[in-house]
């Protein structure tokens, strides 16, 4: 059996790496294991970019911990010495009552966040690339952009190895115990046996595995994220000139996209937000079928006439969804020394370092400042 440790890590994707870099800057004696490479494209921390937003329609109880998050984004980036984030602007899009544009609003008239309305006409004065229906209208965020998921990965791994954390790739976790009366926990690789006083478990899509005595009812969605040349060439779509988007049809259904920010070869990223099939991380199909390009470039065609002239490529994710929508952050209901954060259900990249932040109060403390009331299992049904 391996020496002891203050905190073992179960996974080191974006919120495990943050754990695990969090933990380390504090002086604990971490282990995280990961069952893949570093920084790898199996799970839901990668794609190139993540849209970061604070006129959060999800709710306004989310708004404090984005604020933190992105403090603490800009502390990665001055640490790492990297860039990660891009504050090129954001539109909230749909009609007046859509929940993409009414709840923006709520959240930005509840904390006093600046933010602009514009209808149609200003909409398609100001941003030439997208083309609303006059019903439409816009919540503008300045502070909103994008964070680059590889680059936050590899940098809050990078600053963990350097504070001490020992990080093992390739080594899945088999199992991990409680042990009896709070005395720690066992986990079990087929490496090794390792002992520590706390277990943070970020298990992203494989939370039905690792967490199956939760009892929270999670799903996990594939999902498909594309890049198109727009017609005419990327220029219009520069990060200067086209913002980051989520756009609500009348039916509700959402599409959500970024700046071209890879170059003239690079094209612009679109998606459709929570149009997912359910699978699990064995089964998913990584292809991508022709049907579901053309529907995609239908659907953003009608929108952004210019952009889906020609598809470049297209890659799978995994959204893992709670019945309502919202995270999972907590101390396990049945086992004092391990905390769970899961259940991040396609919205939760832009909260990676404050949740690191969380779960290593959780870890050390039994306690945090942050609000996390919301995200409590019990909620759900759970234990």
């Amino acid at each position: 059996m391996a020496s002891r440790y203050d905190v073992i890590v179960l996974g080191l994707g974006g919120m495990g790496s943050a754990a695990a870099d969090h933990l380390a800057a504090r002086g604990a004696r971490v282990l995280g294991l990961e069952r893949f490479g570093p920084v790898h494209d199996r799970g839901s921390s990668h794609g190139g970019s993540r849209i970061t937003r604070q006129s959060y329609f999800e709710g306004p109880d989310y708004v404090p911990l984005l604020l933190r998050a992105y403090e603490l984004y800009e502390r990665l980036e001055r640490e790492a010495g990297r860039a990660i984030a891009l504050l090129c602007g954001g539109l909230m899009i749909g009609r007046p009552d859509s929940t993409t544009v009414a709840g923006s609003l709520r959240s930005a008239t509840a904390h006093g966040l600046p933010h602009e309305l514009l209808d149609a006409k200003e909409i398609r004065a100001r941003f030439p690339t997208l083309a609303p229906q006059d019903d439409e209208i816009a919540l503008y965020e300045a502070r909103a952009g994008l964070l680059r998921p590889e680059a936050t990965v590899a940098a809050q791994l990078k600053l963990a190895a350097a504070a001490g954390a020992d990080l093992h790739y390739q080594e899945p976790v088999t199992d991990w115990t409680a042990l009896p009366g709070g005395r720690g926990v066992r986990v079990t690789t087929p490496d090794d046996v390792y002992t520590a006083g706390h277990l943070v478990v970020c298990p992203g899509a494989w939370a039905p595995e690792q967490l199956a005595d939760l009892g929270v009812p999670f799903t996990i969605e594939r999902q498909v994220m594309y890049w198109f040349a727009p017609v005419g060439g990327t220029a219009p779509f520069e990060p200067e000139r086209h913002p980051v988007y989520i756009w609500e049809d009348a039916a509700g259904t959402q599409i959500y996209g970024f700046p071209a920010i890879e170059g003239p070869d690079g094209g612009a990223k679109v998606a459709f937000f929570r149009k997912g099939s359910v699978c699990t991380p064995d089964t998913i199909d990584r292809t991508v079928h022709p049907r579901e390009a053309r529907e995609m470039a239908a659907h953003a065609g009608a929108r952004l006439p210019d952009l889906p002239g020609r598809l470049l490529r297209a890659v799978t994710c995994m959204y893992t969804t709670t019945p309502d929508e919202h995270f999972v952050i907590a101390p396990h209901p049945a086992h004092e020394q391990v905390t769970v954060a899961c259940g991040f259900s396609g919205h939760g990249f832009k909260f990676v370092p404050v949740v690191g932040e969380i779960l290593a109060d959780l870890a050390l403390t039994g306690t945090t400042p942050h609000p996390i009331e919301l995200f409590r299992p019990s909620r759900l049904g759970g234990r």
